[in-house]
């Protein structure tokens, strides 16, 4: 596993973004592990975020784009934190764009806010962590009616690996549903591989308590 991976991982404790313990999703599941983004609140944590995104979508898409769309209301910071880091990085200018809950009628009018989104576009959509599809449905619509733009990829921060409406991973479906390349700077079996009884700041986050739980949670729920 790459070094930044590793790093990844120990900014998500360090942030207290990735936790263990007994918990329920929105989905009624009982899950041993949770992974809030939004408890990246500080400028810092959002700079070295940008950067952790910045280095997986040059790594998986390349950044012959133009547009980095963060669905609301997440993916409104994921996505301008992002494109700060690419131009600081590697020195390439992507615009960051997002939508508005509510259309907008007055002002700047419309449903879209940052750079605008047209014909011949080439967009990467970033989220915080592999879903149900439920935000892609509602944004690959917003992004079509701009005109003809073409949807490159989706990134997110942690793939749960979790089965989506078959027997495959929620991210692997969405690409195949969507015709959508997937990357994420992480997935939970490299969080296992880098955390089971290996001690971080003298604790040890995955015992065999956890792994047990962890493994029971994905015979029941994880993708084939």
């Amino acid at each position: 596993m790459e070094q930044y991976k590793n790093e990844f991982i120990q900014f998500m404790i360090d942030s207290e973004v990735l936790r263990f313990g007994d918990f329920v999703t929105k989905s009624g599941r009982n899950t041993p592990f949770f992974i809030n983004a939004g408890n990246y609140t500080t400028g810092s944590q959002l700079m070295k975020l940008g950067q952790y995104y910045a280095r997986t979508i040059h790594d998986n898409f390349g950044l012959d784009f133009d547009v980095l769309f963060g669905p609301a209301y997440k993916g409104i910071p994921l996505s301008v934190a992002t494109t700060i880091a690419i131009h600081d990085m590697y020195g390439v200018d992507i615009r960051y764009c997002s939508n508005r809950k509510e259309a907008k009628d007055h002002g700047e009018k419309g449903i879209l806010l940052g750079g605008p989104v047209k014909d011949g576009d080439r967009v990467v959509i970033i989220e915080d962590v592999t879903t149900a599809g439920t935000s892609i449905k509602e944004t690959m619509p917003i992004l079509k009616a701009q005109g003809d733009v073409k949807v490159e990829g989706l990134v997110v921060s942690v793939d749960r690996m979790e089965r989506g409406q078959g027997d495959k991973g929620a991210l692997e479906e969405i690409g195949e549903t969507y015709g959508l390349r997937t990357a994420s700077i992480v997935n939970m079996e490299e969080v296992v591989e880098a955390l089971y009884n290996q001690p971080y700041n003298g604790k040890t986050y995955i015992g065999d308590a956890e792994k047990a739980a962890i493994d029971a949670y994905y015979e029941k729920y994880g993708a084939r």
